[in-house]
């Protein structure tokens, strides 16, 4: 592999970056006003029934945990070690004996087929190398008439909106964080059903998205 081709594949993996673990305090601090509504409203919205096993993709600092039912399992994956102790802190600090955190990589998670009964992901998708890759291992790991839930920015339909943001990708690039996403493009050929595509308001960056497995 070329110098050039090593330094791209850098490029697109954060959780290695000296940078992405220095950013674990502002990641605390700063995103949980950007992000935790959107997340919120999307995890109420699928009305999780007691006993649901549940796997969250790209778990992070676990900012979304407090989101969930208690009266379920979850599981928690990242690649980021920081992330996950901080993580693994908060479960601990709140006697959470539902939620359990383990390193994972997205587009090969260590789990069989049809182990869960919904997959979640928030604002991960946007940073592994190959997004169709995840979201093909969200659908395998989910079984038949699964739910599947992600929060994430993709690219505007909107030429003028999505040339703005896209310009943003000068920047972003470097933490590994894709601003020109195309959600058709991440969700092409997979045995899903979209049940609810939208955003929570009209000046938001940030879809939900809501499908269920139909494999």
């Amino acid at each position: 592999m070329s110098l050039t081709a090593v330094e791209a594949k850098k490029s697109i993996e954060p959780h290695r970056s000296r940078l992405y673990k220095n950013l674990v305090p502002v990641y605390q601090n700063v995103w949980p006003a950007v992000a935790k509504r959107n997340i919120r409203i999307g995890i109420a919205s699928l009305n999780i029934e007691p006993g649901k096993e549940i796997l969250e993709v790209g778990v992070g600092t676990g900012l979304s945990l407090d989101c969930y039912p208690r009266d379920i399992r979850l599981t928690g994956v990242d690649l980021s070690e920081k992330m996950l102790e901080e993580a693994q802190n908060l479960i601990e600090e709140r006697q959470w004996s539902h939620v359990e955190v383990e390193p994972g990589n997205a587009e090969s998670l260590n789990f069989a087929d049809d182990s869960f009964d919904v997959v979640t992901s928030f604002h991960t998708i946007s940073v592994v190398s190959d997004p169709h890759a995840m979201m093909s291992e969200v659908v395998r790991v989910c079984r038949p008439g699964g739910r599947i839930l992600l929060v994430n920015h993709f690219r505007s339909d909107n030429p003028m909106i999505a040339r703005v943001v896209d310009s943003a990708g000068n920047i972003t690039k470097h933490l590994g964080w894709r601003t020109d996403l195309d959600l058709g493009e991440v969700i092409a050929k997979l045995p899903i059903q979209v049940d609810h595509c939208y955003k929570a308001n009209p000046l938001s960056f940030f879809t939900i998205l809501e499908a269920t497995v139909l494999k």
